[in-house]
């Protein structure tokens, strides 16, 4: 095959775009300026420096994102208390207030980025991948 040759490149998966933080519309952009596991902040684009799309869909958008946080966290919290319930025995509740705080904090630029992530994947209508993003970057356009 010719090095020249059109390619036509495959698409990343919905889920891998989801976990790497890419942008819901061309899959290419980043949406956070940063590392997820960065305590000093995590900072978000505005727009998707790959294909411009807005992340902010509206003003205040990223307030349900809260609500989205506060069920991971939830989740998490419950399920450390089982484990930890499983592996002590133990009915202290300073070893469960020592284990569930200091698991949260440390998850929480985790619970941060994953609930706008999943706010914007699954839990937004009509916002679907479009592959006519994804052909050239915004700047090229």
């Amino acid at each position: 095959m010719p090095e020249n040759s059109s390619r036509i490149e495959k698409p990343m998966s919905e889920f891998k775009a989801a976990l790497h933080a890419k942008c819901p519309k061309c899959r290419k952009g980043d949406m956070f300026k940063n590392s997820p596991l960065g305590f000093l902040g995590q900072k978000s684009y505005a727009n998707c420096p790959y294909c411009n799309f807005q992340f902010e869909i509206e003003p205040g958008y990223f307030y349900v994102a809260m609500f989205v946080s506060y069920g991971m966290i939830v989740a998490e919290m419950i399920a450390l208390a089982v484990g930890t319930f499983m592996l002590t025995g133990s009915e202290s509740p300073w070893l469960y207030i020592g284990i569930l705080l200091g698991v949260v904090l440390a998850l929480s630029p985790l619970n941060y980025r994953y609930s706008r992530v999943i706010l914007l994947y699954w839990l937004t209508p009509n916002l679907n991948y479009d592959p006519k993003r994804a052909e050239k970057p915004y700047n090229e356009q």
